[in-house]
């Protein structure tokens, strides 16, 4: 595993004013990430990808989630959260896919900060310096439009061709001065069935 990682990459950000308006409490976003060797480049087209999962993502997590804490200044800061991959040039997005979408990763982020949401994520295939998003929803009330957020890191020289960046995000609260009401809000004006919202894990 270690010779996978070529650098971790940490980003935060506090907002003081918002709208021309101080926020109640600093709103603080960050994002952690890691630049690593794509296991499965330059080896055509890989069928079965679970021996790499099963070694890789479980450690990718344990390595990434203490950095993501520290940088946003506990778990029990953390409200929101969310997770994203991209995948160089010369790989697949489902090998972006692959190292995310799996419990063995979502977990230890999930039970650091004792969510129960599942993460919000993309995935995609660029070069290096482009935008990663970390979409962040709240890590307990899906439905809580004040936490539908994002997260941004740029990695300038990454991910190479041969690379997969995998980040993960936080959130210390919602947006500042959110005043859009909560999608439940919505599905009960509208008469919709609230008990129908099961999501993934």
């Amino acid at each position: 595993m270690k010779d996978l990682i070529r650098k971790f990459a940490v980003s935060s950000e506090e907002v003081l004013i918002e709208g021309g308006r101080a926020v109640s409490k600093p709103y603080r976003t960050s994002v952690v990430a890691a630049v690593i060797r794509n296991p499965w480049a330059g080896r055509g087209f890989v069928e079965d990808l679970q021996p790499e999962i099963m070694s890789i993502a479980p450690e990718l997590g344990a390595k990434m989630v203490p950095r993501l804490l520290e940088a946003i200044g506990g778990a029990e800061a953390v409200e929101a959260y969310g997770k994203a991959a991209v995948v160089g040039v010369s790989g697949e997005v489902e090998h972006a896919s692959a190292l995310i979408h799996t419990l063995r990763f979502g977990n230890a982020l999930r039970e650091a900060v004792k969510g129960v949401s599942y993460l919000n994520f993309t995935n995609k295939r660029a070069g290096p310096g482009t935008s990663i998003d970390v979409p962040l929803t709240h890590i307990n009330t899906l439905g809580k439009r004040s936490h539908f957020l994002t997260a941004s890191i740029v990695i300038p020289d990454a991910p190479g061709a041969d690379e997969l960046v995998i980040a993960i995000g936080a959130a210390t609260s919602g947006r500042p001065h959110a005043r859009i009401g909560d999608r439940y809000e919505d599905m009960k004006a509208m008469g919709v069935d609230q008990t129908n919202t099961k999501v993934p894990a």
